[in-house]
């Protein structure tokens, strides 16, 4: 794991060690800080955020991207993060223009906003809608890093979704710049139909990635889960955080959790794509 993250930071940046280290530093501040909600910091040991992070090659003065944010857990690290090393954080929120219904994805944009606009602690979040039909994340070849965390399968279940979206992800990029994305992996089992457990194969992942024009980097096994068995009677959502233990998703409390709970958090997939610089 640290090899990777290692071999990530070598990588992506070219500074003194000192510069480096002080690095490291605000993402372990930003990580410990405060503004984090109890239920996001609980989860840290299964999600990795500094080893994450620095194998995605985050650093200082970055522009982010993060697509599809939900509930905030790389919000709260990141946004803190840009604020305190000169960058800027942007959200790819619902896209309101191409919501079926505008008034519910608009209410959801303005609580997001709502939730984390103290700038003190958030600085000037950027909100960029992000849809089936919306426009671009931003101006062509403007941030350094967009990162989409346990959201591509989301992007299958409408037609042409997937490709679409990482056009967007390749177009906003910076040559050189970096696409992150974690997901639930299937491997080694195949996929189910319709990926309706929200288990991909990590070569569905790449292949539509390399499609869209990026060049695979690196993967990392740094959330990886063996306990994992992928034969959930709900899905990924049977497993923590989610926890579903009906198929209506309503609380079962006759439903034996006792397994599920001690599996954890699902086997992910890392991956690093590059935009190339020509």
């Amino acid at each position: 794991m640290f090899r990777f993250a290692a071999a990530a930071c070598a990588a992506a940046l070219v500074l003194a060690p000192a510069v480096v280290q002080a690095a490291d530093a605000r993402l372990a501040a930003a990580v410990a800080g405060a503004n984090r909600a109890p239920p996001n910091k609980a989860r840290d040991a299964a999600r990795h955020p500094v080893e994450t992070l620095t194998f995605w090659g985050l650093k200082p003065k970055a522009t982010v991207v993060e697509v599809v944010p939900g509930g905030g857990y790389w919000t709260e690290i990141l946004a803190p993060y840009a604020k305190a090393t000169g960058g800027r954080y942007i959200a790819g929120v619902a896209d309101v223009d191409g919501a079926q219904n505008k008034a519910a994805a608009q209410k959801a944009v303005d609580a997001f906003a709502a939730r984390y606009g103290d700038k003190a602690v958030y600085g000037d979040i950027g909100l960029a809608g992000f849809g089936l039909t919306s426009k671009p994340l931003g101006p062509p070849n403007s941030a350094d890093l967009v990162i989409t965390a346990r959201n591509i399968h989301n992007f299958t279940y409408q037609p042409g979704f997937l490709d679409k979206s990482m056009k967007d992800f390749f177009a906003v990029l910076k040559p050189g710049g970096v696409l992150g994305i974690e997901e639930h992996r299937a491997d080694p089992r195949p996929e189910v139909a319709g990926i309706t457990d929200g288990y991909m194969s990590q070569a569905r992942v790449i292949a539509a990635a390399e499609k869209a024009g990026f060049k695979l980097a690196a993967s990392s096994e740094v959330n990886a889960n063996p306990k994992d068995t992928k034969d959930h009677p709900f899905g990924v959502w049977t497993l923590p955080p989610t926890r579903q233990s009906s198929a209506d998703g309503k609380p079962n409390p006759s439903f034996d959790r006792t397994k599920y709970d001690a599996i954890g958090e699902s086997d992910r997939m890392t991956l690093r794509f590059v935009k190339p610089k020509a």
